[in-house]
C-alpha cells in the first residue's frame, strides 16, 4: 500500500513539473511572437537568451521556430544555421520548422541553401511553398513562383496573393495572363480578401493593363485605401491626372482615410495639370490636409516648387 501510494505521488510530481515547463515553453513562445510580431527582432532573442533553459537542442519547435524568425529578421544568418545544424532530424517531421529556416535562408539571400533543403523535402506544405515564394520575390527571382504555384494542386489565399505579387514584380504579358487566368477561377470565399483583391489590382496595373484593373475595381463593394492608392498610382503613371482625382473625390466621398502617399499623388497630379485654378487648388489643399500629413509631405516644398 504504501509502495503504491509512494509511486502515485512520484507520478504526480512529474506531472506537475511537466506542466510547469510546458506552461514556461508558452509564455516564452507567446511574449517572442508578439516581439517578432512588432518586429522587435532583438528583444526576442535576447528574451531567449535570459530564459533558464536556453538550450537549442533541448528546446522546443515552437520557440526554435520563433528564434529563426527573429534571426531572419536581423539577418543573424550564423545563429540560424547553428539551429539548422543542431535540429536538422526533426526538419522533415515539422513543415512549420522547415518553413521558418527556408525564410531565414531566403532573407539572407543564400537561396542556394534555402532550394537545397525545399528539395529534398518530402512533405511540401502550403507553408513551405510559401517561404520558397516569398524568398524568390525578395531575391528577384519571381519568374521561379509563377513556374512553383504550377506546382501546387490547392493554393490558399496566401499563395494566391505572392503569385499576384510576383507577377507584379515581373510586369510581363506573360505575367499578366497569369494574373487573369488564376483570379477567374478565385472561389468565392477568397473575393472578402482585401489584401487578395489588392494584390490583384496591382499585378494587373504594373503589367500594364490599367483598363482591365479599373473594370475589376468598379465591381468591388468595399474598397480600402490600399485599393484606392494601387490605381491612382497607375493612373498618375500614366498621366491621367482627371481619373485620379475622380478618384480622390470618391475616397472623400466615402469617408475613408488618406494617407500622405496619396496626397502627395494628388498634388503631383495637380501640378501636372498646370492650370491656375488647379494651382489654386493645392493651397486650399493645404487648408483640409490634417496637420500630421503636411509634415510627412513637407507641403511647404510642394507648394513653393509648383505654385510660386
Amino acid at each position: 500500500m504504501f509502495k503504491k501510494s509512494y509511486h502515485s505521488a512520484i507520478s504526480l510530481i512529474i506531472v506537475a513539473r511537466r506542466s510547469i515547463k510546458i506552461e514556461s515553453e508558452l509564455n516564452l513562445v507567446n511574449q517572442m511572437k508578439l516581439m517578432n510580431d512588432k518586429k522587435q527582432f532583438n528583444k526576442a532573442l535576447e528574451l531567449f537568451d535570459k530564459h533558464k533553459d536556453k538550450s537549442i537542442d533541448r528546446s522546443s519547435n515552437m520557440i526554435l521556430t520563433q528564434i529563426l524568425k527573429a534571426c531572419a529578421g536581423i539577418g543573424d544568418l550564423q545563429r540560424g544555421s547553428t539551429i539548422h545544424r543542431l535540429v536538422s532530424s526533426r526538419l522533415e517531421n515539422d513543415s512549420y520548422l522547415l518553413a521558418s529556416l527556408i525564410h531565414l535562408y531566403m532573407q539572407c539571400g543564400e537561396v542556394a541553401q534555402a532550394q537545397s533543403l525545399f528539395d529534398v523535402s518530402t512533405k511540401k506544405t502550403l507553408s513551405i511553398y510559401g517561404a520558397m515564394m516569398k524568398g524568390y520575390i525578395k531575391n528577384n527571382q519571381a519568374d521561379k513562383v509563377v513556374d512553383l504555384f504550377k506546382r501546387i494542386k490547392n493554393p490558399d489565399e496566401i499563395i494566391i496573393i505572392l503569385l499576384f505579387n510576383a507577377c507584379a514584380q515581373l510586369g510581363t504579358e506573360e505575367a499578366l495572363n497569369s494574373i487573369k487566368q488564376v483570379s477567374s477561377k478565385i472561389v468565392q470565399s477568397f473575393q472578402s480578401n482585401s489584401r487578395l483583391l489588392t494584390s490583384l489590382l496591382d499585378g494587373l496595373v504594373k503589367c500594364g493593363d490599367i483598363t482591365y484593373a479599373e473594370n475589376l475595381f468598379n465591381t468591388f463593394k468595399n474598397k480600402t485605401v490600399s485599393m484606392y492608392k494601387v490605381m491612382i498610382n497607375g493612373f498618375l503613371k500614366e498621366n491621367n491626372c482627371l481619373k485620379v482625382l475622380s478618384l480622390f473625390n470618391q475616397i472623400k466621398m466615402n469617408n475613408i482615410e488618406i494617407d500622405h502617399i496619396i496626397w502627395t499623388c494628388i498634388i503631383k497630379c495637380l501640378s501636372e495639370i498646370g492650370d491656375g485654378d488647379f494651382s489654386q487648388s493645392i493651397v486650399i489643399l493645404k487648408y483640409i490636409m490634417p496637420s500630421s500629413i503636411c509634415g510627412l509631405i513637407q507641403m511647404e516644398f510642394f507648394l513653393i516648387f509648383f505654385v510660386l
